[in-house]
């Protein structure tokens, strides 16, 4: 679990994030949603301790992150894992070497150790084989899978994805849902995704928060946003005719 608690990020005269009061819950897909500029990256960057909230708190069980000194945060660190929007592989090493990075970087597994738990990955998001290969080799949804083995390979607690489905087309999009959403559950996770994607809010959306300008507008899961009578929630969310046409059938039932 991760409680933010009044959080406010001001830059100069600007302020961005606006006393926001938030908990991402184990076991479930925690996404943060909003419009371009509304303060989601803002916010996750302050989870992961990437910046310092002006005021507020940020909680991780009963550990106050915001109050640790360097090796106190590195600690907590090293129990998260990071889904990057480019994925993030190094170009000049291969698949497996991607993934046996952070162990190479923070463990003491001795070389087997290390195969199997990167051969494990592998086959948890379907890419057993694909040791050798390198990321110009892959296809972007493949690539993301790679990117989501490395984010666990250290077995994280916490995992953080900044829009995960970025540049996939809408089949592979699903299934790196479908597959964040699996390992979430299996392990137990608190997984925190910043996405614009409204399938993904509609299909994993456990628990939900809605920032506009810099506020926590709204939170619910995927159960109640289309019956939501937030109006910038509806304008968000219900931008495409689809979309409109569905929470009115939504509504007559």
């Amino acid at each position: 679990m991760i409680r933010a608690e009044n959080i406010i990020k001001t830059f100069g005269d600007q302020q961005v994030l606006k006393g926001i009061n938030f908990t991402f819950e184990a076991g479930k897909n925690n996404l943060i949603i909003g419009r371009s500029g509304a303060g989601k990256t803002v916010l996750l960057k302050i989870l992961v301790g990437l910046q310092t909230p002006t005021t507020g708190t940020v909680w991780y069980d009963k550990v106050n992150f915001t109050a640790l000194d360097k090796e106190g945060m590195r600690a907590i660190r090293m129990k998260i894992g990071m889904l990057f929007q480019g994925s993030a592989l190094f170009d000049s090493m291969t698949v497996e070497e991607n993934i046996r990075f952070p162990l190479d970087m923070f463990t003491d597994k001795t070389p087997r150790q290390k195969l199997e738990r990167v051969n494990y990955c592998l086959e948890r998001v379907n890419l057993a084989g694909n040791n050798r290969k390198y990321p110009s080799e892959l296809s972007g949804g493949m690539q993301k899978r790679v990117g989501i083995a490395r984010a666990i390979v250290l077995e994280p607690q916490y995992l953080f994805c900044d829009e995960p489905n970025s540049g996939l087309d809408p089949k592979t999009a699903i299934l790196i849902d479908e597959l964040i959403s699996s390992i979430t559950e299996e392990n137990n996770i608190t997984t925190v995704i910043n996405t614009h994607d409204m399938n993904s809010v509609m299909e994993i959306g456990d628990n939900i928060c809605f920032l506009h300008e810099g506020r926590l507008e709204w939170s619910g899961n995927k159960d109640q946003v289309l019956g939501s009578d937030n109006e910038n929630l509806q304008s968000f969310i219900f931008a495409s005719p689809f979309l409109q046409r569905l929470r009115k059938s939504a509504l007559k039932k």
